[in-house]
């Protein structure tokens, strides 16, 4: 069987291939085909289920490429294990794109599950993001920030995070604020910046439009017309957790995000992400969205070390 798919141009066929054909090599070897590429057109031959499956996967990279104008190793592993599967296509998910004030133009959901946080975020004030680590969860959160922040729907975002390490008490590290807490909202930062371009993001943060601080610097305050997210909030104790939802003013949205087998606090003290599902899951306008291993995006190893942990606990409890 012969199947054939059109490209726009050279560089698009590069990009779809990768790094000395990396990316075709991977494809060619998963579905035992042979793609050839000619111009304009890529020919692909095989039997006929593994042709048409070699074909769905070619045509989800080409809409990421086209949609996000790049295309990471990734998407490249997600969407082969999704044509493998018969799964869910890119043409599904890219119905939820999410424009973000950068050069990368969109963020698009990777995964049914991640498709349903985010019209989970859209819908309710307060949604908690619970899974494991590389299901975007953060990223995610980010890129509806910054596309509220964009459209005018909040005047600010705040972003926080609490610094376990140091058990909160920031004091007796050296610098001023921003060097004490820096090192623990680094990943905030990160994705801040992918979304946003460096200078205009910094002169939001110096502005007092984006504020990233750890969690203990909340107290006391009402936040009203802001998109707020709380970043590893299994390392929040149950007082923190109420005393950050509680801060919640008019106007504004709150996300909250965290991986529940990682919790980092001292032993005997309970995490407020895991006491908070036993007492606000029933409560109309807050909404849970759970992550599993198949909604990891990294590199597909995360997503074995995390079932090969899942199943030595399931031992452990069996």
């Amino acid at each position: 069987m012969e199947l054939q798919i059109q490209l726009r141009d050279d560089e698009e066929a590069r990009n779809l291939f990768g790094r000395n054909d990396e990316n075709l090599k991977l494809i060619q070897g998963a579905f035992k085909v042979q793609i050839i590429a000619r111009h304009d057109k890529i020919k692909i031959i095989g039997e006929e289920n593994p042709a048409e499956q070699a074909k769905r996967l070619l045509e989800n990279l080409l809409g990421v490429i086209r949609k996000e104008g790049q295309l990471r190793r990734e998407d490249v592993r997600y969407f082969l294990r999704s044509a493998q599967e018969g799964g869910v296509t890119f043409k599904d998910l890219s119905s939820d794109t999410i424009e973000v004030d950068s050069r990368r133009r969109t963020v698009v959901p990777r995964t049914p599950g991640q498709r349903a946080y985010v019209e989970a975020i859209r819908k309710y004030d307060i949604v908690f993001g619970i899974g494991p680590a590389g299901t975007g969860k953060t990223y995610l959160a980010m890129a509806m920030a910054v596309n509220a922040l964009k459209k005018g729907r909040v005047s600010r975002i705040i972003l926080a995070r609490p610094a376990v390490e140091a058990g909160e008490s920031l004091g007796f590290l050296p610098g001023d604020l921003y060097a004490k807490v820096s090192p623990y909202l680094r990943p905030l930062y990160d994705a801040l910046y992918e979304m946003m371009d460096a200078e205009k993001a910094k002169h939001h943060i110096e502005n007092g439009i984006i504020e990233v601080a750890p969690l203990a610097y909340m107290r006391g305050r009402t936040l009203n017309d802001s998109f707020i997210i709380l970043d590893e909030a299994q390392n929040s104790t149950s007082d923190q957790m109420k005393m950050f939802l509680t801060r919640l003013g008019f106007d504004s949205k709150a996300v909250i995000t965290g991986d529940i087998t990682q919790v980092d606090l001292p032993t005997g003290r309970v995490s407020g992400l895991i006491h908070v599902q036993s007492i606000l899951s029933e409560i109309e306008g807050i909404h849970f969205s759970y992550f599993t291993e198949k909604d990891v995006v990294r590199h597909e190893l995360v997503q074995k070390i995390i079932r090969a942990y899942e199943n030595e606990k399931n031992r452990a409890n069996g």
